[in-house]
Formats: C-alpha cells, sequence, structure tokens
C-alpha cells in the first residue's frame, strides 16, 4: 500500500453517514484472474466468438493501458471495441439464459474480502454505485449468485434488453460506456441521487487512471481516491501517482 495523499485522508473526516462509494467492478471488485464481464456473456455461444473476441482484446487492450497515446486517439479505439464486441453479441444470438448459464462455470470471482466490505456497507446503510463499461446484467446476475444484490447497491453499466423470448433485443443505453468515458454525471436516477445528496465524501475504488472520472473533477476534493494495481497495471505507478490518494499493490489488493 502506498499513501500518495495523506493530508487529505487526515482532512477528511468520513464516517457511515457522510459518504458513499463509487466503484469499479472488472479487477476491481473481482480478480485479476477472473473473466470481465463482457467475457462472461460469450459462454456456450460458439468457439468461433471466443476467437473473434480474444483477437479484439490482443489489438485494443494494449491501447487501453497505454498512457503514452493521445486521449482522443484512445477513445476512437474504445469506442470501436466496445462496438465490435456488442455486434458479435447480435451475430451470434445471445439470450438471456446463455447469460445466466456463464455465472455457473465459476470463472469469476470477487477479490479477498469484498463480500465482508458490500456486506459491512449494507449494514450501516453506505449507498454503493457500481459504475462499469462491462455489461451490466453479468454484474447484477453475479451480486444475486453471491447473495450480494443489497437493497444499497445501484449498479451502472451497460444493460442488454432482452425480448419476450429471451433473445438479444439492444443495448439498452443511448451511448456506449467504455473505460474513457465513464462518469456518474448525467447517469444517475432521481432515487439514487436522493440517497447521496446529503452525503458530501466519496471514495472511489478502480484499477485503472480512467476510472477516477467516475466522479466529476469539481468534487475530487471531497473524494478518497484508491488504486487497485493488477499484473498489467503495477509497473504503471508512476503515471497512476497523480491521480490517487491510495495505491494497492497486488500483494495488498484485499478491501
Amino acid at each position: 500500500m502506498k499513501y500518495v495523499n495523506s493530508n487529505k485522508l487526515e482532512k477528511l473526516k468520513i464516517n457511515s453517514e457522510n459518504t458513499y462509494l463509487v466503484i469499479d467492478f472488472d479487477k476491481t471488485i473481482t480478480t485479476e484472474e477472473s473473466r470481465d464481464s463482457w467475457d462472461m456473456a460469450r459462454e456456450f455461444l460458439g468457439k468461433e466468438i471466443k476467437e473473434e473476441m480474444e483477437l479484439l482484446y490482443k489489438k485494443y487492450r494494449p491501447i487501453e493501458i497505454n498512457y503514452t497515446i493521445p486521449l482522443e486517439e484512445k477513445m476512437e479505439a474504445m469506442e470501436k471495441w466496445y462496438l465490435s464486441c456488442m455486434d458479435l453479441y447480435y451475430k451470434y444470438n445471445l439470450t438471456k439464459d446463455n447469460l445466466k448459464q456463464s455465472l455457473q462455470t465459476g470463472e469469476i470471482f470477487f477479490r479477498d474480502g469484498v463480500k465482508e466490505f458490500l456486506s459491512f456497507a449494507n449494514e450501516k446503510n453506505i449507498p454503493v454505485i457500481i459504475l462499469s463499461a462491462g455489461i451490466a446484467n453479468v454484474i447484477e446476475e453475479f451480486l444475486k449468485k453471491e447473495n450480494c444484490l443489497f437493497k444499497n447497491i445501484y449498479i451502472i453499466g451497460n444493460f442488454i434488453e432482452f425480448d419476450k423470448n429471451g433473445k438479444i433485443k439492444k443495448f439498452d443505453n443511448t451511448k456506449i460506456i467504455h473505460t474513457l468515458n465513464k462518469s456518474l454525471i448525467g447517469k444517475l436516477e432521481k432515487k439514487q441521487c436522493e440517497k447521496i445528496k446529503d452525503r458530501p465524501y466519496k471514495i472511489l475504488i478502480g484499477d485503472m487512471i480512467e476510472d477516477t472520472n467516475m466522479v466529476d473533477k469539481l468534487e475530487w476534493d471531497t473524494t478518497i481516491k484508491i488504486a487497485i494495481l493488477n499484473k498489467e497495471t503495477e509497473n504503471l505507478i508512476k503515471f497512476y501517482e497523480p491521480f490517487f490518494d491510495i495505491i494497492l499493490t497486488r500483494r495488498k489488493c484485499r478491501l
């Protein structure tokens, strides 16, 4: 663990009544070995979609974690990556049953301490907003499976709408949520706003630098930002330091 901004930690007097949580899902709530929510949904759709999605990953993931590439170029690449994945789910006819069954394969896991962490937040009635660029249906079903879909948890992500026969109909977003455009701005429902309006402080947890944008930059002074470094990002700590207050290395990645 590395404290980058210990002064802020001392200054902000957070407690269970004045704080809410904003957390990424893939590789943050889940372990770095877990398949991500996009991968999980492809289970039972055949080897062709697996091969096509792996090719897309090999092409775009290096761009996603390369902090020397201009933002505009990365933004365009992420749009292409996510839209290409969406097209594959239409092409290979994803169903609601496919998605639910995929969670039974046991290839997605909570990071150590997460279940206890979420249970504690529920007991203390601390709002938890899971903001993800992944498939929100997978996140929802996973939390149900683990008995952790508590009433204080709100999921914002790429929800898939299925038709009455359980076949994919559309991704229910006006705009795809990807790594570089994840933000609470304009995405909170009225009931979610009501839950957090009297809570001035936030704890933000993510594994990418872009996760800091989940909270408006104007509110960073009242936000404790925590980074979790996975295998692919641990050597990028110098890029993370200007953005986070606490950085957790792989050996200390327990919530």
